[in-house]
């Protein structure tokens, strides 16, 4: 994969240089153990490092600063913009918790969301990137938290993002949990960063469940039953399949 860097001067670059540098190295390794174990054949074409300005309003008109097309990912390094995304999410609600968490954990979400779009890559994903993504976008955007955050994290560390998520959850469902786990991205028309999220982290719980409860930690197990799903011609949809529209 290429790096590219489209930044509007020499000195932001070289404000990010050595954050996006040590992300390239935790990239490239992860990169080795999707191409090995979780069918990473299609590499994108590169990394592209921006300013959150580039790349929500240049580049794309996703308020998030990170997000993946078949060529290219696209990323912010800046650490103190991701703080503040995170921040952001709590919408004003009162979770010193989780606002202490990322204040303090953000280099290391910043890598996982980075290889959060590397994972999407996978061809064990069954929708292309030019598809509708009928096939259970859910599941591809939760199991794509779930296998960088799994295999990158520690256990405590795993565990602790873990419960901020499903605190965020918990905080949120009254507002933005009438929907159903298949409707994904149902309530991002409110125009809230939280409504935008709220079905990241539904996404991961549910994944999460199946992963460690349903298949019994067999990730390759969830796979090959959505795969099953997907060949028999989706016959019900995937929530309804893996029998967890009660519980998320």
């Amino acid at each position: 994969m290429k790096h590219i860097y489209a930044f509007e001067s020499m000195d932001e670059y070289k404000k990010h240089e050595d954050t996006i540098q040590q992300l390239c190295k935790k990239l490239n390794d992860y990169r080795e153990i999707l191409e090995r174990e979780y069918a990473l054949v299609d590499l994108p074409k590169g990394v592209l490092w921006t300013t959150e300005e580039l790349a929500t309003t240049v580049f794309s008109e996703i308020p998030i600063p990170a997000y993946t097309n078949k060529d290219l990912i696209y990323m912010v390094p800046d650490i103190e913009t991701w703080r503040k995304i995170f921040i952001k999410q709590l919408d004003g609600k009162k979770l010193p918790h989780v606002q202490r968490f990322y204040e303090n954990h953000t280099e290391s979400e910043l890598l996982i969301i980075l290889t959060h779009e590397l994972t999407q890559h996978s061809d064990l994903f069954l929708d292309d990137f030019d598809d509708e993504k009928e096939s259970g976008i859910w599941f591809e955007e939760g199991m794509c938290f779930y296998l960088p955050r799994k295999i990158l994290l520690s256990e405590d560390e795993f565990n602790e993002i873990t419960d901020i998520e499903r605190e965020l959850f918990e905080a949120f469902k009254d507002e933005y949990g009438n929907h159903s786990l298949k409707d994904f991205g149902s309530c991002s028309y409110q125009g809230t960063l939280s409504s935008t999220m709220f079905d990241y982290w539904r996404s991961y719980l549910a994944v999460k469940f199946l992963v460690e409860v349903h298949a019994n930690n067999d990730i390759k197990l969830v796979f090959h039953e959505y795969h099953k799903w997907f060949k028999e011609g989706k016959k019900v949809t995937l929530t309804e399949y893996f029998d967890i529209n009660s519980l998320f």
